[in-house]
């Protein structure tokens, strides 16, 4: 088969189309040929050199795919060969092949097609987790999602529009404000203009927000704490920002307030695959249902992957950029 493989960590021109071994599904895992991939921002550190996948796992790239099951490993039930899925990954999404384990496999929700579902593992998996398993989000609270008009955004407004929450966001500039806009978003910040905790001390009477989705990091640590409300809840998923910051616990005691810093692709298959049944029952049907939707801003083909990854790198995108593999 063909891989995006990277020689040696450099910038986009550093991913390489090539042949590489076919992978073969152990115990528990299942073979799927791949129809799309999704470019994510762990693909652009690994290809850096920044971020290597976890030990065990494939070497390439890629955190999510969708694609036909070609072959099952021993003990694998209820799935067949044939069947259309996608699945959340630990690397190797950016191939013709990857293997899974099978309970990070998910099947191509109704009314998406394949190559769309690509868009969904990742960040449906990453959100559920995080704002609801982790953060408990419930009904009537207020979500400030940091980086709305990304794949982690357009889902985190969806789902927590879905619940019952008011959800606020910071994107930069008004076009990406108006997409955040279209898919739910209550209060819309231009971070490049406006400062977030003062636009959403104004939206909330001075309240601030229960739960807040971080992609930033360091760089926003401190303000964040000050836009949380009491008993907030803080969720870092990035460092965009940067990783050291200096924590007020005394504002955060005032607040009785909580920091949580995830990741999720170096997670134990036995909490992904948790995750992944969670998503399957509480967001599969939203998405079904039409309630919640996948976001795609482009598609390009798997072998060109280096444009994808400009793509993410210019800022320029909402929602998700894919990969489409040669066959699709």
């Amino acid at each position: 088969m063909h891989a995006i493989t990277i020689p040696e960590p450099g910038g986009p021109e550093a991913l390489v189309w090539a042949e590489v071994p076919d992978p073969v599904p152990g115990e528990g895992e299942v073979l799927v040929e791949v129809v799309a991939s999704a470019v994510n921002r762990a693909d652009l550190l690994q290809r850096q050199g920044f971020y290597d996948p976890p030990p065990g796992t494939s070497p390439y790239p890629g955190l999510e795919c969708s694609g036909r099951i070609a072959a099952l490993g021993p003990g694998v039930s209820g799935w067949s060969v044939g069947d259309e899925v996608c699945a959340l990954l630990a690397g190797g999404g950016y191939a013709e092949k990857v293997v899974v384990p099978a309970g990070q496999l998910l099947p191509v929700p109704e009314g998406v097609d394949l190559a769309t579902a690509a868009a969904l593992p990742e960040v449906a998996c990453t959100v559920w987790s995080n704002i609801f398993m982790i953060a408990h989000l419930r009904p009537g609270e207020t979500l400030l999602v940091h980086g709305g008009a990304s794949g982690i955004g357009t889902m985190a407004i969806q789902l927590a529009k879905a619940v019952g929450a008011r959800v606020a966001v910071t994107a930069g500039g008004p076009e990406k404000l108006k997409r955040c806009a279209e898919l739910g978003a209550d209060v819309l910040i231009d971070y490049r203009e406006q400062d977030f905790v003062e636009e959403l001390a104004k939206a909330t009477d001075g309240a601030g927000a229960d739960v807040i989705l971080d992609i930033v990091g360091a760089k926003y640590l401190e303000r964040n704490v000050k836009a949380l409300a009491v008993n907030g809840r803080l969720v870092v998923i990035g460092l965009q920002g940067g990783v050291k910051g200096e924590l007020n616990l005394g504002a955060l005691l005032a607040k009785r307030a909580a920091v949580m810093a995830t990741t999720l692709r170096s997670r134990p298959a036995e909490e992904k695959a948790a995750i992944v049944a969670a998503v399957r029952e509480h967001v599969w049907p939203l998405i079904g249902g039409g309630t919640v939707r996948p976001v795609v801003d482009r598609t390009v083909p798997m072998p060109e992957a280096a444009d994808g990854h400009r793509a993410l790198e210019s800022g320029g995108h909402v929602g998700k950029v894919l990969l489409l593999a040669p066959q699709a």
